[in-house]
């Protein structure tokens, strides 16, 4: 019997930490995740105000320039004493050429004098899949990993705020997670177990 070619699917980021965590996720779907930037798709501004707003605007972005299937993923950081912010501008937070070094010092600046057990923290994503640029039932997964910030970087890991996203239950940051079991753990994980499971309920029906 001739081997089924994995079917391309197209990820809406730029991002390669994000890439390589659904690479993993995803392993087993038959699926050939290729980033978006490796097929000259440029990134769209994110102008929505809410994760979800901001993941539909990839997909259909990235859909219509392949003409492919794509996953799309809007997530960030939320403090629960900053509001809930930086939210969906996390990647942004330092300005919208900051790297995760600049957002990580604008993050630890707000919260100087807040005492550690306010720190309260949760990482929020929403992922939007597409069948191609006609799709116009996206499949929506949402995934949340509550936490707290630590006051110093711990773990060379992960990517973000990941040195300062401390894990209570595992005493470490997400940096110093081994990749496995971040992805079971982590709010991209939960998201991709949903999508792994509507997924497998759109093939069946």
């Amino acid at each position: 019997m001739a081997e089924v070619s994995a079917r391309r699917l197209v990820v809406a980021t730029g991002n390669a930490g994000k890439l390589r965590e659904l690479q993993a996720l995803l392993e087993g779907l038959g699926f050939e995740l290729v980033g978006q930037d490796a097929l000259g798709v440029a990134s769209i501004e994110e102008t929505g105000s809410t994760f979800l707003e901001n993941a539909l605007l990839k997909a259909h972005h990235a859909a219509a320039a392949t003409g492919c299937a794509v996953l799309a993923d809007d997530s960030g950081l939320e403090v629960d004493a900053l509001g809930g912010a930086p939210g969906v501008l996390s990647a942004r937070f330092a300005g919208a050429s900051a790297d995760d070094a600049a957002n990580n010092r604008k993050l630890l600046e707000a919260l100087v004098d807040v005492a550690p057990a306010a720190r309260g923290a949760r990482y929020r994503c929403v992922l939007v899949y597409l069948e191609g640029p006609a799709d116009r039932e996206p499949l929506v997964a949402e995934g949340v990993w509550e936490g707290q910030i630590a006051a110093t970087p711990r773990g060379a890991g992960g990517f973000g705020y990941d040195p300062y996203f401390l894990v209570p239950e595992e005493g470490c940051t997400a940096a110093e997670l081994a990749p496995s079991i971040k992805n079971q753990l982590s709010h991209r994980g939960k998201a991709l177990a949903d999508l792994r499971r509507a997924l497998a309920a759109r093939r069946s029906s």
